[in-house]
């Protein structure tokens, strides 16, 4: 059913409003009175039935729960142990009496990430840009003039060595096997973790033909196991159904090579992409590739896409702009880039890229301020959420990435509030 509402309208007799009680001035406090939540409520709840189901959780908690999250940059059970400890939190979310402990389980915020998706996320994102709008962080004057960046957003997974690979694969077949009763000669349990050791110790110590020989005898337990697993598979259709994708991701690390492209790092994550973004201390990057855009001044928040399949920089920016104008409202007439974006192909915006010869004074300014992107792409992944994604596949990456440039546009605005309010 459709989202219930916090109703604290009527008094407690031994209880005291917690608007009575905490400073009235605290940015946050004054955030929450300036975000719509009545438009937000009316978004969101299009994606419930009214008809089957309980009611859901208000929308109001979820989505405040949402942004002080990547605000603070915690953990779905940190976040919400931090809420019932923090009655300014409490009243963002609409409580106005404490409470003694949080009204849903962190499971209920992975189900509300999966029915919101990307589309009702850029609505909240909306928000804060017309929250800041309000504030008078930035003018719609100020949003027509932009800078787009990519960054590298990593997933949550270990350096993919073939060693490891084999051994996590090996790992998974045997779980699958002992959960469906499928009778195996040998498992390899104890021998595996072992060629795992040496293989790591032959690598450090430099003899990398013993650890060659140690990840090879690691794949030929594997293919054993895998050749097993797929015989039992094909004489129990309901069976092969079932882990068919987890025997196709294993097969396709049993069989890719060095030089191979669209290669598996990792089991549990099939989709994640190997990308060389040329940094001196990390070499190879493990996620999927974003696109950034900002407003020119304050360095609010735009649009966050994750972009898959590694494209080239000049081929995100159109999708990229077009996502930022449907969020904000407002048309993009001035974008700035660097250098990665040369041959974009993009004719009716004006794109200034690093390095331009020929321009005024004032446009030189305007192109030497594109650097204000780096600061911001950095506090996300250090206060936020971007440097390490841990929702999982390709919309949780895109969910991510709309949630982490939420999460910077509310410490935006909260670090203006209380310079207002100062």
């Amino acid at each position: 059913m459709t989202p219930k509402k916090t109703n604290h309208e009527q008094d407690r007799l031994f209880e005291m409003r917690l608007s009575q009680q905490l400073n009235p001035h605290h940015p946050l406090l004054f955030l929450a009175e300036l975000i719509e939540w009545g438009v937000l409520e009316e978004h969101i709840a299009s994606v419930f039935d009214a008809k089957q189901g309980a009611p859901a959780k208000p929308v109001r908690l979820i989505v405040g729960i949402l942004m002080l999250q990547h605000m603070s940059g915690l953990s779905d059970e940190q976040t919400l142990k931090v809420w019932v400890e923090n009655p300014y939190w409490q009243m963002f979310c609409g409580y106005d009496f404490l409470q003694w402990k949080c009204p849903l389980d962190p499971s209920s915020l992975t189900n509300w990430r999966k029915r919101l998706g990307e589309d009702k996320m850029k609505v909240i994102l909306g928000a804060t840009v017309k929250c800041a709008i309000n504030t008078q962080l930035v003018s719609k004057r100020d949003l027509q003039s932009a800078i787009a960046d990519t960054t590298l957003m990593e997933k949550n997974i270990a350096h993919p060595t073939d060693a490891r690979l084999y051994y996590k694969s090996l790992k998974s077949l045997i779980k699958v096997a002992q959960t469906h009763k499928i009778a195996l000669r040998q498992t390899y349990k104890f021998m595996s973790k072992k060629q795992l050791r040496l293989s790591s110790s032959y690598a450090h110590a430099r003899k990398m033909k013993q650890a060659k020989k140690a990840v090879r005898q690691l794949k030929t337990y594997l293919g054993r196991v895998l050749r097993e697993v797929e015989k039992a598979a094909e004489c129990n259709k309901d069976l092969e159904k079932l882990i068919s994708p987890l025997l196709r991701t294993i097969r396709s690390i049993y069989s890719q090579r060095r030089d191979d492209k669209n290669k598996v790092y990792s089991v549990h994550e099939k989709d994640v992409e190997c990308i060389s973004k040329g940094k001196a201390h990390k070499k190879y990057e493990f996620g999927c590739k974003t696109s950034i855009i900002i407003a020119h001044k304050k360095g609010l928040v735009l649009t966050a896409e994750a972009v898959h399949g590694s494209p080239y920089d000049g081929h995100t920016l159109k999708g990229s702009i077009a996502s930022a104008e449907t969020v904000t409202g407002v048309p993009i007439k001035r974008i700035f880039v660097d250098k990665g974006y040369r041959g974009h192909g993009i004719h009716d915006k004006e794109v200034y890229i690093s390095g331009s010869r020929k321009l005024t004074k004032h446009f030189k300014k305007l192109i030497n301020r594109r650097q204000s992107i780096e600061p911001i792409i950095g506090h996300m992944k250090q206060d936020g959420k971007l440097g390490r994604n841990y929702l999982g596949q390709k919309i949780g990456d895109c969910i991510n990435a709309v949630l982490c440039g939420i999460g910077n546009n509310i410490r935006l605005l909260l670090n203006h509030i209380a310079m207002q309010t100062a």
